[in-house]
């Protein structure tokens, strides 16, 4: 607290007693000038001591609203919007929502940047530095960053991909039991594809360690890379998303093992969810509404327009990663996939497990993981039946 000074009264040693009697009685009125200055300022200086406890005592309600950090107070639509997502046709719906504009179309005057990335883990870690504001990811990234951060990084908002991974494999391997002693790949430690497969083979009762030890190893490696490997001989599997499931298949002769689709009841499972961080929902609501009207005009472009698909995503792919990919496999990849903005929220407390079992995830109670209620907003004003957050919104 700033120091607090005060006016010092005069010394009365400074007045004699031979003063004659008219200075007398000046010095008795200044005397009770002085104690009726001095009353003043005592008074002002509880007023003050009052006004600073009142200060503390708000300070510390606030501070025990807001442990940690403070709450993010709205402040209008931001100014950008910094998206990331994969050059996957798991993520159709973000690939023709940005190439064909309809994302910024939503966004308005926000500016939408985009950022191109291989698996979920470090697109979290780009959304946990800042470098991006939301993301379209696996669902196994989201729930290892909502555990690990007590859940104070992200929320889930919307889905947005179904279906479209599969373990493929050599010629030759017909059972679990044949992968012992086998190198299989993933997109990346901790991603949905590397936590399927982990807890795949650890029903099957095969044993893997992250390091890349055990009964199977386990090589996280960029896509790109696992489709050469395999041709090379380098590689007996990889447990994919879609295209690149299908380009193993139709471009290196690898045979589909497991379809996780038969894994899950009605062969229903997230493969990409939407996912904003948690302070920008809330500085930023309408963006993230915008955003999620962004999403929902795509899911249902692509529900509405099957015929064009196809190029659609292709051309897309190739402003994403400068490259198309031939039709038998784009025709493929589509035909593993439905699109909704139902994150299948059901399924869930399983991937949670998945990841424990696979030994890269925590138990946690996932309540709060959710924000569903803009998307159900949104769908309700289009006529639209809502989606369940089944209990952890």
């Amino acid at each position: 607290m700033p120091e607090q000074h005060r006016t010092r009264p005069h010394d009365d040693k400074n007045t004699t007693a031979s003063a004659p009697a008219l200075n007398t009685t000046r010095i008795t009125a200044g005397t009770h000038k002085r104690r009726k200055l001095r009353a003043i300022e005592i008074a002002a200086l509880i007023a003050v001591v009052a006004l600073i406890g009142a200060g503390a005592a708000v300070a510390t309600v606030t501070a025990g609203k807001s442990a940690s950090s403070p709450q993010p107070v709205a402040s209008g639509p931001a100014a950008e919007l910094k998206l990331g997502y994969f050059a996957n046709v798991t993520h159709a719906p973000a690939l023709v929502g940005v190439e064909q504009g309809i994302l910024a179309e939503k966004l308005g005057a926000t500016k939408l940047t985009t950022q191109v990335f291989n698996a979920g883990p470090s697109a979290i870690e780009a959304l946990n530095a800042g470098a991006i504001d939301a993301a379209y990811l696996g669902p196994n990234p989201a729930i290892n960053s909502y555990v690990k951060s007590g859940g104070e990084s992200i929320r889930i908002i919307a889905g947005s991909t179904s279906g479209g991974a599969q373990l493929v494999v050599r010629d030759g391997i017909d059972s679990a039991e044949q992968l012992r002693g086998k190198i299989l790949a993933t997109p990346q430690l901790g991603g949905t594809q590397d936590v399927a497969l982990r807890s795949w083979l650890a029903g099957a009762g095969l044993a893997t360690t992250p390091s890349g030890g055990g009964d199977v190893a386990i090589n996280p490696t960029e896509n790109a890379s696992t489709l050469k490997l395999f041709q090379e001989g380098k590689l007996d599997g990889a447990w994919l998303p879609e295209p690149w499931a299908s380009r193993l298949v139709l471009e290196a002769d690898a045979k589909v093992l497991v379809n996780e689709a038969d894994l899950w009841e009605k062969g229903e499972f997230a493969t990409t969810i939407l996912i904003v961080n948690k302070q920008f929902l809330e500085a930023h609501p309408e963006t993230v509404e915008a955003l999620l009207a962004g999403n929902l005009a795509a899911v249902d472009w692509l529900d509405k327009h099957p015929g064009e698909a196809a190029a659609a995503v292709n051309t897309a792919l190739k402003s994403a990663a400068g490259k198309e990919l031939p039709a038998t496999v784009i025709a493929r990849s589509l035909s593993e996939l439905s699109f909704t903005v139902d994150p299948l929220a059901r399924t869930f407390p399983k991937l949670l497990q998945d990841g424990v079992t696979a030994g890269v995830g925590q138990d946690a109670d996932l309540a709060g993981i959710f924000d569903l209620k803009p998307l159900n907003a949104l769908l309700e004003q289009q006529s639209q039946p809502g989606v369940a957050a089944a209990g952890l919104d």
